[in-house]
C-alpha cells in the first residue's frame, strides 16, 4: 500500500523542476553577498501526513439521503461544516453518485437526530468518511431506481423517473453507513495492520527575507505543490492548501502560548495578547499545484479524493 501511495520524488522533482530551484538558490546567494543587513534564505520541505483516527471505532460514519417527489434530493450526514468546504463536497458527491444536477441536492444541518452516533470533524477525513456513507445510500437508491429507469427509457428525466418510483411505492429514503477499511494498527502486533488508509503528501519551496537589525522578516516567494488524489472540488483544496500552509507559518514563526506562574492559566487567550497572521504576512508570490501524470487506482477513497484539511501545515516549518 505505501510504495503505491509514496508520490513525494515525483512531488519535489515536479516542484523543484517547475519553480527553477536551483536558480532560486543562487538568486539568494547573490543577494547576500550584496546585501548586509537584510538576509534571504530559501528551503525546501517535504511532508507525508497519514489519513485515519489514531481510535479505530472512529473510523466510521452515516448518512442519511431522502428523495422527494419534486425531484429535489435531501443529505443529512455526520461532518460539522466549518469553513472549509464539507458541506459543498458532499452535495457534489450525492449529485454525482445519483446522476443529478447539484442545484437539485442540498444537505441538512449535521444532526444526531438524523444521522447517530457521529465521528468527530477532524483528521482530515471528514470527506473521506462521509462521502463514503452517502454514497453507499446511493447506492441502494441507484438499485432501487434501477428497474423503473429501464422501463422508462435513457430519455427519461429525472423528475419522471422519481415519480414514477414514488405511484410505484418504491422507498426513496436510504441510510448509508462506511468503516475505513484494512487500518488497525495494534502496538506490538508481529503482523500489524495499516495506522493510515493513505498519506497526502506535499512539497514546498520557501523564499523568506529577514532584517537582521530588528528581526522583521517577510515571506517573498512560497510554491507548493500536493498530492490530492483526484480532488472533489479542487477550488476547496487550493483554499486548505493555502491556508494550513498560512497556519503552520504562524505556528512556527509567530505564535507563542504563555502561561501564568502563579497558576497556570493561559495567559494568551484572544487576539489582544497572541499574535496570529494577517494579510500582510501572505507570501508575495503564492503559486499552488497539484501533483500531475500520476493514477490513482490504489486509493480507496470517495471518488480517489484525499484529504487535505490539516497535511500542508508542517510546509509552513
Amino acid at each position: 500500500l505505501l510504495s503505491d501511495d509514496f508520490s513525494i520524488p515525483d512531488l519535489v522533482k515536479q516542484n523543484k523542476s517547475e519553480h527553477n530551484y536551483d536558480e532560486l538558490k543562487k538568486e539568494v546567494e547573490r543577494f547576500n553577498e550584496s546585501s548586509k543587513y537584510i538576509k534571504r534564505g530559501i528551503a525546501h520541505i517535504p511532508t507525508m501526513f497519514g489519513i485515519a483516527f489514531g481510535v479505530l471505532f472512529l473510523n466510521q460514519a452515516g448518512a442519511l439521503v431522502n428523495i422527494y417527489h419534486d425531484g429535489s434530493v435531501l443529505v443529512s450526514q455526520g461532518g460539522v461544516e466549518i469553513g472549509q468546504g464539507l458541506f459543498t463536497k458532499m452535495t457534489m458527491v450525492a449529485a454525482a453518485e445519483l446522476g443529478v444536477p447539484v442545484e437539485k441536492v442540498f444537505i441538512s444541518e449535521t444532526s444526531t437526530q438524523c444521522v447517530p452516533n457521529t465521528s468527530p470533524t477532524a483528521a482530515s477525513s471528514a470527506s473521506d468518511i462521509n462521502g463514503m456513507a452517502i454514497k453507499n445510500a446511493c447506492d441502494k437508491l441507484n438499485e432501487r431506481l434501477k428497474p423503473i429507469k429501464e422501463k422508462l427509457g435513457p430519455d427519461a428525466t429525472w423528475h419522471e423517473i422519481v415519480s414514477a418510483a414514488y405511484f410505484d411505492r418504491i422507498s426513496l429514503s436510504a441510510t448509508g453507513f462506511y468503516k475505513m477499511p484494512e487500518i488497525g494498527f495494534v502496538f506490538g502486533d508481529p503482523n500489524p495492520k495499516p495506522a493510515f488508509l493513505y498519506y497526502t503528501q506535499g512539497s514546498a519551496i520557501t523564499v523568506v527575507e529577514v532584517d537582521t537589525l530588528t528581526g522583521d522578516w517577510a515571506c517573498l516567494e512560497a510554491d507548493i505543490k500536493m498530492d490530492i488524489g483526484r480532488p472533489i472540488n479542487q477550488a476547496i483544496d487550493y483554499g486548505q492548501i493555502e491556508g494550513a500552509f498560512i497556519q503552520g507559518m504562524g505556528l512556527f514563526t509567530m505564535e507563542q502560548s504563555l502561561w501564568f506562574r502563579h497558576n497556570g492559566a493561559l495567559f494568551t487567550r484572544g487576539p489582544g495578547n497572541y499574535k496570529i497572521p494577517g494579510f500582510r504576512d501572505v507570501p508575495q508570490k503564492f503559486d499552488i499545484s497539484m501533483l500531475k501524470d500520476r493514477e490513482f487506482t490504489h486509493l480507496k477513497t470517495i471518488r480517489s479524493s484525499k484529504g487535505i484539511g490539516e497535511p500542508p501545515l508542517f510546509l509552513g516549518s
